[in-house]
């Protein structure tokens, strides 16, 4: 078994990765190493300190500032979590001579601007991230495609769309509709959900598939390659909340309320896996409506006990 590092751990896709890893999801290709301090991305002592604890084979980069607003609010905090997180995490691999395979965590947000007719999104695509959480993203990827070239270092990319599951942030719109929806169903509000922009598209994922695929990227994807992690399948927002609110089984209505809704939002995204179904094997498996009802089901059982 490789020795797995995993950075952001107790975040949303961390705790999925750890639930796999000790299920046994991974077939026992890895071992999860855990430090005894949690990991700092900010404290290069830490950071070198977590390095020859756990003596890596292979490190799952998860950890990041993720939320769009936040960054735009305040983009040097992600800046710094983002980027220079990830060089302190780099550099500290390099301290204890690392040899094996780094997969760094980017996003679809860094193609940015996307014209309709470009969809769905192949790896070719240029970069023009639009945000400063999709800036920090495209220049740490280029961070890692430099240390790869420069420090001869085994480097993939993974460039994940929107993904869902339970346990995300409601801040997220998935969540925040399944909220909203879950409370309505358990009558704890008016039959009345707040939105922001609905008429958009996303391609949307389970955050189950989303781990299967970097597992599969840490042992067969190629090196100093990116790679979409996404449906392949273009949904619209507003799709998404009539499906949860049909699968609650409730009546409502739907009011934009304009603090919500973001300027210059991208209106139409879709990816392709083309790429990492080739060349690594993977598809995603989980059906959307399985993905929402999970959702739900987690907001129904966590307000019942609030």
């Amino acid at each position: 078994m490789k020795r797995l590092l995993v950075t952001g751990l107790d975040g949303f896709v961390g705790q999925v990765a750890r639930d796999a890893l000790e299920s046994g999801m991974t077939s026992g290709q890895f071992e999860l190493v855990v430090p005894d301090a949690p990991i700092e991305l900010l404290d290069p002592v830490s950071l070198t300190k977590a390095i020859e604890e756990t003596r890596p084979e292979r490190v799952l980069h998860l950890a990041a500032q993720s939320f769009v607003p936040i960054s735009i609010h305040d983009p040097r905090a992600t800046y710094n979590i983002n980027f220079f997180g990830t060089l302190n995490l780099l550099e500290a691999l390099q301290v204890h001579k690392f040899t094996g395979r780094f997969l760094y965590v980017s996003s679809g947000e860094v193609y940015g601007f996307v014209k309709p007719e470009a969809l769905p999104i192949t790896e070719t695509h240029a970069l023009q991230p639009r945000n400063p959480y999709s800036v920090s993203k495209a220049a740490a990827e280029l961070l890692c495609y430099q240390w790869a070239q420069t420090h001869d270092f085994d480097v993939v990319i993974a460039r994940p769309f929107n993904h869902i599951g339970p346990g995300q942030a409601e801040r997220f719109v998935v969540p925040d509709f399944a909220r909203q929806v879950s409370e309505i169903k358990l009558g704890l509000r008016e039959p009345v959900i707040n939105v922001g922009s609905i008429d958009v598209t996303r391609d949307f994922i389970d955050v189950r598939d989303v781990v299967r695929a970097y597992f599969s990227l840490l042992e067969r994807g190629e090196s100093g390659e990116a790679y979409n992690v996404c449906s392949g399948i273009e949904r619209s927002v507003r799709g998404i909340l009539e499906r949860l609110i049909a699968i609650a089984g409730i009546e409502c209505r739907i009011v934009c309320d304009e603090a919500r809704i973001r300027p210059r939002e991208q209106k139409r995204m879709c990816g392709s896996y083309d790429k990492l179904n080739k060349q690594v094997g993977w598809r995603p498996t989980i059906d959307i409506d399985q993905s929402l009802q999970g959702v739900l089901s987690y907001w129904e059982n966590r307000l019942k006990h609030a």
